[in-house]
């Protein structure tokens, strides 16, 4: 796990007395977008020719690497006359994954250059490398010879271990701890839980936690071996040994506000697993009773769950216990789930005034933020609210959905508020090209009881313009309108188009 981990890392620092440089290991992600190792998939590795702006000389180095036949790349290297340093060396090895052979040839050629003064990182680069590639014989020869340079490292062995996991050889992974000592290395609860890591990243943590019932006379696993667990669970959404897992550490370690990304892959496990949201909560309380509490991931998911399933208590008590927390910052996900909540509790202040503190909290409404509250006061038939929701939401240029803005017509033109309908209309069609037909024939019809008639007219004869069809019946009811204000020959006008759209539409 990234997060948190600020104890294994003093505690490294306190035991170790290497060069810094010693921890440095690859990323694991640098070197292979695949996070799951099933077989048969291979890793994706970075490559020169993705990588801009590189310094000319890398760049060179990395196309011989790639380019040229294992018998002619010494003599092709030393062709270039080019003097490399241990960081050129660092670079060219993290672009060059993909041609293993030729890399350790090169690391070979670029020591006698350096006095064979490799960086403990270009050591680390190296047996990553033939780890990816399941060169694991060679891998081993390359430890021995870092043994002997006495740059091995816990860095050293979290790429061994992350290796072997990837080549689906846990068993190798846990042999390779096992033997940690041999080569100078502490093989301590810090070690134990990069070994965990690696296993529980990749989907395998009963594996992990059977190892830890079998060594823990000798290590006794921390917080930290604990969160590593619960995040595996969570990410194999087994609830049941997230339970257990849970229940152990509290034994052990206690409870401790600090260890909250641990509580947040518990209840996450507990909020996908079979007692849901319903579960999570019973534990949610139990943690508020400790003061201890999750981190946003699971108010998150929650909140989300929250919305689903319509629980507006269960929603209001995370939210409210989730604003005081200091690492949790909402975002616009949150606030949209929240608003929601708000508005299934028919609660209109709360859900404008949320909107409104968004922005004070520097988390700007989305789409989803005004459709929300727009869509709510439509169907409540809060017309003023609606009317300022609408004009601010067009201002940023937000668009209501298709179905909001059917809605909005309708009973804007109910109230009596054609000025807002003509709007919401207008709003209609240049962001939508179908089914308009009912919210079109909704507005003109509206217009005419409304004695605007002109207005209707206007409508009217645009939406034949667009071919979008006019009833017969709305057409019936400007006739009516029109004969009354002598204006019949609008209305001949008026069918006219409306046959030939028949026509063209038979």
């Amino acid at each position: 796990m990234a997060s948190n981990r600020k104890r294994n890392r003093r505690d490294q620092d306190r035991r170790s007395n290497q060069d810094r440089d010693h921890s440095r290991s690859p990323d694991p992600d640098h070197n292979r977008v695949n996070h799951q190792s099933p077989k048969g998939k291979q890793p994706v590795f970075a490559s020169y020719i993705d990588t801009p702006n590189l310094p000319p000389k890398v760049k060179i180095l990395c196309e011989i690497i790639a380019n040229t036949p294992s018998l002619e790349l010494d003599r092709s290297l030393d062709d270039t006359a080019i003097r490399v340093s241990t960081e050129d060396v660092e670079d060219v090895l993290k672009l060059s994954y993909a041609y293993p052979a030729a890399a350790v040839k090169f690391f070979r050629w670029a020591g006698y250059q350096l006095d064979d003064r490799h960086s403990p990182y270009a050591w680390n680069l190296i047996i990553d490398m033939l780890g990816k590639h399941r060169l694991f014989d060679a891998m081993w020869d390359a430890i021995k010879s870092m043994k002997q340079e006495g740059m091995l490292s816990l860095a050293t062995f979290a790429s061994v271990f992350g290796s072997y996991v990837m080549a689906d050889k846990v068993k190798d992974a846990l042999a390779a701890f096992g033997v940690m000592e041999q080569y100078g290395c502490v093989a301590d609860v810090v070690a134990l839980n990069s070994l965990f890591s690696a296993i529980c990243r990749d989907g395998k943590t009963v594996d992990a936690r059977d190892f830890l019932n079998s060594v823990r006379t000798k290590i006794k696993p921390d917080a930290d071996t604990y969160a590593i667990l619960l995040e595996g669970w969570e990410k194999e959404q087994d609830a049941v040994n997230a339970r257990e897992t849970f229940d152990e550490m509290v034994f052990q370690t206690g409870w401790d506000p600090n260890n909250f990304s641990a509580y947040d892959s518990f209840l996450n496990a507990l909020l996908n697993g079979s007692g849901g949201l319903k579960e999570a909560m019973k534990f949610f309380v139990i943690l508020k009773g400790k003061k201890c509490y999750p981190g946003i991931r699971f108010f998150k998911a929650a909140l989300k769950e929250c919305a689903m399933i319509g629980d507006v208590k269960a929603g209001k008590l995370l939210w409210d216990y989730m604003s005081v927390q200091n690492d949790c910052k909402p975002d616009v996900e949150l606030y949209n789930s929240i608003i929601y909540l708000y508005t299934l509790d028919q609660d209109v202040d709360l859900a404008t005034r949320t909107l409104d503190e968004m922005v004070f909290k520097g988390v700007f409404p989305d789409s989803e933020s005004y459709n929300i509250l727009f869509q709510f006061l439509i169907k409540i038939r809060n017309f003023r609210e609606a009317q300022q929701i609408f004009t601010e939401m067009v201002k940023n240029e937000f668009v209501p959905t298709h179905a909001s803005c059917c809605l909005a017509v309708g009973v804007f033109i109910e109230a009596g508020v054609p000025y807002t309908a003509i709007k919401v209309w207008k709003c209609l069609i240049e962001n939508y090209d179908y089914d308009l037909e009912e919210a079109g024939n909704v507005l003109v019809g509206g217009l005419r009881d409304l004695n605007r008639v002109p207005e209707a007219v206007k409508y009217a004869d645009d939406m034949l313009d667009r071919g979008i069809k006019l009833a017969s019946t709305t057409l019936a009811r400007l006739r009516q309108g029109l004969a009354k204000a002598g204006k019949g020959s609008v209305y001949d006008e008026l069918l006219k188009k409306w046959k030939l759209q028949e026509v063209s539409c038979s």
